[in-house]
């Protein structure tokens, strides 16, 4: 049974061979442990086997292991749909804002950061594939969004982030990743981050310029929805 060392040895080889094949520098791709509903031991696993940054969807489970891994050195992102009444604790605990799809979730984060810690990374979740099951911005409302997040003080807008419709097929998944990244390049803003890639089409996402690939399955294993 492979070890979750083992995994991150195997999803790194994955980012360097998609990286070589797209001809981009490994190092402008970065690796996002997506370790909601997994214990904190397994993120303590993750860091020791070289993993620094997490991504995480339930804000309760979230800061309950930052509780329990506060001895380490980690980078947390925000990775789920934001309510409301979650703002303050997300502005106070991450690091990262990967799903922001909404100015008044953007301005309550602004508005509640805490002075003392730096602008919070944030990236506009763009719904590209229409599906209304997902949360995202519209391709459409996306620059009147993006210009005005990019206002907000104590933010850092960063770029987008997309969870296209599943497919098995490459050409569909280079398509749809190809969208987000003809969005954020005709943002006029100083954009440098694409938030997107998961297991199962990290190369297609790095073929059209993620900077960021979200990986849960391949580094922890099948997630257990009957934990916290």
């Amino acid at each position: 049974m492979s070890t979750i060392a083992d995994n991150v040895t195997q999803v790194s080889s994955r980012i360097h061979a998609a990286a070589v094949a797209a001809h981009r520098d490994e190092h402008s791709v970065q690796l996002l442990a997506v370790s909601k509903t997994k214990p904190a031991a397994a993120v303590r696993e993750a860091y020791a086997a070289g993993i620094r940054d997490f991504g995480e969807n339930y804000l309760q489970e979230a800061l309950g292991k930052q509780l329990e891994l506060a001895d380490l050195p980690l980078i947390w992102h925000f990775i789920g749909p934001i309510q409301s009444n979650k703002t303050r604790a997300i502005a106070e605990h991450f690091d990262w804002v990967h799903s922001v799809d909404r100015l008044k979730i953007a301005q309550r984060l602004s508005e509640q950061r805490p002075a003392d810690l730096p602008p919070l990374n944030i990236c506009i979740q763009v719904n590209v594939s229409g599906e209304a099951s997902k949360s995202g911005c519209t391709p459409a409302d996306l620059p009147a969004l993006a210009n005005a997040i990019s206002q907000l003080p104590r933010l850092k807008l960063r770029g987008l982030m997309a969870i296209p419709e599943p497919t098995e097929d490459r050409a569909a998944q280079d398509a749809a990743f190809a969208a987000v990244q003809s969005l954020q390049a005709g943002l006029d803003l100083p954009l440098d981050t694409l938030s997107m890639g998961m297991s199962h089409d990290l190369e297609s996402a790095i073929a059209m310029g993620a900077t960021w690939v979200r990986i849960g399955t391949a580094l922890f294993g099948t997630r257990d929805y009957g934990q916290p």
